[in-house]
């Protein structure tokens, strides 16, 4: 079983970011990304990684970005 955390502070990005945590990306309400992690962020975007040379940019104010926990 999974539990999802929604990021929406910096404080919440940058330990997503510290701890490289896996992320579900959801834009629309449909998922985007899944199982990247922060590269970078600012107030406007946020930066994934989920391979070597696959990067995603995501505006900040368009998405929702969720902590994937497994238990």
């Amino acid at each position: 079983m999974s539990v999802n955390r929604r990021l929406e502070t910096d404080e919440d990005f940058a330990e997503a970011k510290e701890k490289q945590l896996r992320l579900r990306v959801f834009r629309d309400d449909h998922l985007v990304e899944s199982g990247s992690v922060i590269v970078r962020f600012d107030a406007e975007t946020v930066v994934l990684q989920s391979g070597v040379s696959d990067l995603a940019y995501h505006p900040r104010a368009k998405c929702e970005f969720f902590e994937l926990r497994r238990k």
